[in-house]
């Protein structure tokens, strides 16, 4: 589980960063960015996994697996950020080294990932 500061829970919150924010996506997922003015503020993570993935087993995974290295890469996100990531069907099948990969990916095409690789991700690889 992310910490509660981490944490988005609210409609208008998801609702801002997909209207507002830039995306950068793969196979297996879509990351929506929204930069606050507040830099100071922790950056906070919001997940979307719809029933197009599977049943509620399959989803619960994949958000287990996206948290999970959310929470590795939450120390070389800058502040004020807030991002909403969003599973495509294909992450179902995808094990946790790919969607880190893929996560890794969009975070850098964004621009909001300080480091270019997580430290110990490659003994997943």
């Amino acid at each position: 589980m992310l910490p509660a500061v981490n944490r988005i829970r609210l409609p208008d919150e998801f609702r801002s960063v997909f209207r507002q924010g830039t995306k950068a996506g793969s196979r297996q997922l879509v990351v929506h960015c929204l930069q606050t003015p507040d830099v100071a503020h922790a950056p906070r993570v919001g997940f979307v996994v719809s029933k197009a993935l599977g049943n509620a087993v399959v989803r619960n995974r994949v958000k287990r697996r996206l948290r999970d290295l959310m929470r590795a890469r939450l120390p070389h996100l800058g502040g004020g950020l807030h991002l909403v990531i969003r599973a495509l069907p294909a992450a179902a099948e995808a094990d946790s080294a790919t969607l880190g990969r893929s996560l890794d990916s969009a975070l850098r095409r964004l621009g909001v990932l300080e480091k270019p690789e997580v430290p110990g991700e490659d003994a997943a690889r």
